[in-house]
């Protein structure tokens, strides 16, 4: 009998992968077919994203799939979240895509509170105040670049544009769409009242889909180039969103860290709080599938590690650095392990968001506050890990306090579920269980929505417990 493959497109902010998968014996197996780069473009003194360049690497990829002989009944496009596209009334782009570090954004949640309050705007939405939230972004394009948002007909985020360009059909995604701190959790449909306050063209927010939604099939022309068809069917576009799906547990009261350029870690909901306590303590309350919520601290992860790393490799010279010297992450992670400094930094600074030197910020973090300052990368590696699990340590006790639960374990997911130093610290930092995979959640989860859409799988529950089976989970106490 031949094998039903479908594909999962996951794209980070550092890099993108194809990945496909079949069953067997009951059990997901997974294969990476295809991996490519992804960054921000400097243009015009902005960081933007060349989202033409991605989808060619989209069509590289798929072109892989059929010379391998495994050619996809489905497949769908997750990345990360917040940043969007404006087309016209014919479907073309307008402007450049904005990423979600660019500084364009600065000051614009004052413009945003003089119209609606931070308070409100919290209660309204349920979502953290991040100064790169899609809210905050559209302020930016209102007040810097007057007349464009009237321009367009359509805003897609940037997984339901790649979706777009394949099959020239527009959805807009419900987990993603969250994310833009427009979105009611009480209707689960775009607060238009909020929208029509903040001076939003209304036409821009259309009808939201659910993950397990059919886009459709590829346009003819993205069917004679990659020698095939499909259907394209949406996963939780946003990529934490597709993450949580595949942590592995089959408990109602669930803590996780989606761990990867960021540290996603929170609980799963029924019912969004948007109450006083959660929001002075800033969780967010992101849809997730089947209209769970996804209780949440964003912390600034793995991106601290990734920023050091790149800056290393580039040369940056320190005492005793020596030629050759191996800066892969797992190097990285086990040198630190064996450092004795002692300093620690607050990972959720926003110093530490795009800043020109991540070794020389964290050095100057350590200064300022009278601690050892870390030289070499194992030092520095070593002083945000321990930060990072700190952070942790602070967000699980903080979820207790707000939901009134207590969690035993932590379910750590995502390419940090493999930094093994990492996870022994916040299992000692914060004196609870750790289980720690799969890697690939996000493409696991992006996976599962496809799979359980095809009858796979029964549901969410039928598939978290083949994820456990499929891919078996580290344990450290």
């Amino acid at each position: 009998m031949q094998k039903a493959y479908y594909l999962a497109v996951d794209i980070g902010a550092s890099s993108g992968r194809h990945m496909l998968a079949h069953m067997e014996d009951g059990h997901i197996v997974l294969e990476e077919v295809y991996r490519f780069h992804n960054g921000n473009d400097n243009e015009n003194g902005h960081l933007v994203w060349d989202t033409e360049r991605l989808f060619r690497e989209i069509l590289a990829g798929m072109k892989v799939c059929g010379e391998m002989g495994k050619v996809p009944i489905s497949m769908g496009i997750d990345t990360w979240a917040v940043d969007y596209v404006l087309l016209d009334d014919e479907g073309r782009k307008i402007g450049p895509c904005y990423g979600y570090r660019d500084s364009r954004t600065k000051g614009m949640d004052d413009k945003v509170y003089e119209l609606v309050p931070q308070h409100e705007l919290y209660a309204r939405t349920g979502i953290q105040k991040a100064i790169f939230n899609t809210v905050y972004q559209l302020m930016a394009a209102k007040v810097q670049e007057p007349g464009t948002l009237e321009k367009a007909g359509s805003l897609l985020m940037i997984p339901d544009y790649l979706h777009y360009l394949l099959t020239g059909v527009k959805k807009q995604e419900y987990t993603n769409a969250t994310s833009t701190q427009l979105v009611s959790p009480v209707t689960n449909s775009w607060d238009y009242e909020l929208i029509e306050k903040l001076g939003y063209p209304k036409k821009l927010f259309g009808e939201l889909s659910l993950p397990g939604t059919i886009v459709g099939n590829l346009l003819p022309e993205v069917r004679e180039e990659v020698g095939y068809d499909l259907t394209v069917v949406l996963p939780a576009t946003h990529d934490t969103g597709s993450a949580v799906m595949s942590v592995p547990s089959e408990e109602d009261d669930v803590l996780y860290i989606s761990s990867g350029t960021w540290s996603l870690m929170g609980t799963e909901l029924m019912t969004a709080d948007a109450g006083e306590k959660a929001e002075a303590a800033n969780f967010t309350n992101e849809g997730g599938y089947d209209y769970r919520y996804r209780f949440l601290k964003n912390i600034m992860g793995l991106w601290m590690i990734q920023s050091v790393k790149k800056e290393f490799e580039a040369g940056y010279n320190y005492e005793g650095r020596k030629e050759g010297e191996d800066y892969g992450f797992g190097n990285i992670c086990d040198r630190a392990s064996s450092e004795t400094i002692a300093s620690l930094v607050n990972a959720n600074d926003d110093r530490f968001l795009a800043p020109k030197s991540m070794i020389a910020e964290v050095q100057a973090a350590c200064r300022e506050s009278g601690q050892e300052v870390p030289e070499t990368p194992w030092q520095i590696a070593r002083v945000i890990y321990r930060s990072l699990a700190e952070c942790y340590r602070a967000a699980a006790a903080e979820v207790e306090e707000v939901t009134g639960r207590k969690y035993g374990t932590i379910n750590i997911v995502g390419g940090g579920s493999k930094a093994d130093w990492l996870n022994r610290l916040t299992a000692e930092i914060t004196g609870r269980r750790v289980l720690a995979g799969p890697g690939e959640a996000t493409a696991i989860g992006n996976l599962g929505a496809q799979m359980i859409h095809d009858g796979v799988f029964g549901g969410l529950k039928d598939f978290r417990k083949c994820v456990f089976e499929s891919f078996g989970v580290k344990e450290y106490r």
